[in-house]
């Protein structure tokens, strides 16, 4: 591991640009995103066009067959000295993740830590050919090959851990990579890419901002051999079409509406406390956040008022702030979004436990909303059958073991799904019968690099992280030797 001192310092407050083929490269045009806690314009970045795109991606493919060619282990100590030096920028990468994500610091300097150790553990796995067959007569093998250029479309809710979460699989597996920020976070991304350009051979990394139009740049590219997508389901959709026209490789991660069901024999005390920031960390806007939280009746009253209780105490405040947990949407379309979603509390009646409809404050700026719980809304209630992405959710009623089961599996989303119970058992036995990507007992939105996630149905097609997602940037190659005529 290499000191602070080993690596060259970035500026974090000024000259953002694209990262390609290790240099720093403009465009006639720029934009800005926003701070969403206060609503100011934030610096300029480039505006990438066609142009731009056709040079990373030729740029990568030519770098493509010198990188494959290295080792696992060759390729690995690239991405361990990356961690090393992402590490020693970490300081401005945090107080720039504040401004761009509105993130308080607990939650910017979790991102940060994850991320740094994913890299570091994403840089020890690896995948082995797989010996099918070996008699006298043939030999029978499944390998795993690069593919080629790779591009990750990273969504602004976790702009570093969901970047970094696809550069060090493609990279490790023997891809190029170019990384493709949100327009409504485009910051550390460039910024990430300007530490790479300090340690991978040029072509590896590159990273372009953009606006809206710059996605659908790269789909139509006939060079990329694969898309990695995260963010909602719709749009989801429209890159799986984009990617037929040149049968690309994709792997989406979309969005979830995650069902959490509670028995009537857990610790309440203890459970909410747990389920509180699993619901609302990031103010709602997680995919694997807790999205639906189902309560066995003979405990409801308790467990609700001990939740209200827990999510009271939640302090809301700007990027960097200290002691906030919840920070503000991230940008204005989000924000629009979801107030549109509260607006529905006096339209339809909805019972509310704690928060509710946002009171306008003349001179406040920020895309800030008030943690707000549905009390048992009708099952068919848009808060129950959308996925907020917000600081609002339902809490729901239920007594029957196949009635909760189908409830929590009637969405088009299977993302995630946890059990809580004092019976391990009997709580297993339940989670198998979700229909989820990911699921968990006795506890939710827990991750780790050598496990994938992904989901089933809208929420996604493929897996990343983990052996899985390694393969995910891999072509299967069946290998057949035969030892006689």
């Amino acid at each position: 591991m290499g000191s602070a001192a080993d690596f060259p310092k970035i500026d974090f407050t000024s000259n953002f640009q694209n990262i390609i083929n290790n240099a720093l490269s403009s465009t006639p045009e720029t934009r800005q995103a926003v701070d969403p806690s206060t609503e100011e314009l934030l610096y300029h970045v480039p505006l990438s066009k066609q142009a731009d795109v056709d040079k990373a991606v030729s740029v990568a493919k030519a770098a493509f067959p010198a990188w494959k060619a290295l080792s696992y282990d060759e390729r690995a100590g690239y991405l361990g000295r990356y961690a090393d030096a992402i590490e020693a920028n970490v300081s401005g990468l945090q107080e720039l993740l504040m401004k761009e994500a509105g993130k308080p610091v607990s939650n910017a300097a979790g991102e940060l830590q994850f991320a740094i150790a994913h890299v570091r553990e994403t840089a020890k796995l690896r995948i082995e050919d797989d010996l099918i067959e070996d008699t006298e007569e043939r030999r029978a093998t499944v390998r795993y090959l690069p593919m080629g250029v790779g591009v990750g479309i990273i969504p602004w809710n976790y702009p570093v851990l969901l970047g970094l979460g696809k550069l060090g699989p493609a990279v490790l597996a023997g891809n190029t990579f170019i990384w493709k920020p949100s327009p409504f976070s485009p910051y550390t991304a460039l910024k990430l890419g300007e530490i790479a350009a300090q340690i991978f051979p040029p072509g590896i990394v590159q990273v372009l901002s953009g606006d809206e139009s710059l996605g659908p740049l790269f789909t139509a590219h006939p060079d990329v051999a694969k898309i990695s997508f995260t963010g909602s389901s719709a749009t989801g959709k429209k890159v799986m079409q984009a990617c037929a026209s040149t049968l690309k490789r994709l792997t989406l991660e979309l969005g979830g509406n995650d069902a959490s069901i509670i028995y009537d024999d857990v610790d309440v005390a203890q459970v909410v406390q747990k389920i509180g920031p699993m619901a609302f960390m990031h103010s709602g806007q997680i995919c694997m956040d807790i999205k639906r939280l189902y309560v066995h009746e003979k405990i409801y009253d308790e467990f609700l008022a001990a939740f209200v209780q827990v999510v009271k105490s939640f302090k809301v405040g700007g990027g960097g702030d200290p002691e906030a947990f919840l920070g503000p949407v991230q940008n204005r379309m989000q924000f629009e979004k979801v107030k549109d979603l509260y607006s529905e509390i006096g339209k339809q009646k909805w019972q509310v436990a704690t928060g509710g409809e946002p009171v306008a404050c003349d001179g406040k700026k920020g895309f800030f909303l008030p943690p707000t719980i549905i009390d048992n809304p009708p099952d068919d209630s848009r808060i129950v059958v959308e996925e907020p992405f917000g600081p609002i959710m339902p809490v729901l009623k239920w007594s029957d073991e196949d009635e909760v089961v189908r409830r929590a599996n009637n969405t088009n989303m299977g993302l995630g799904a946890s059990v809580w119970s004092n019976d391990i058992e009997k709580a297993e036995r339940l989670a198998r019968r979700l229909e989820a990507g990911s699921t968990w007992v006795n506890s939710h939105f827990e991750l780790s690099p050598y496990v994938p996630f992904g989901g089933h149905k809208w929420s996604g097609v493929g897996m990343d992280w983990g052996i899985v997602g390694l393969k995910g940037w891999c072509n299967t190659q069946a290998s057949w030797v035969r030892k006689k005529f």
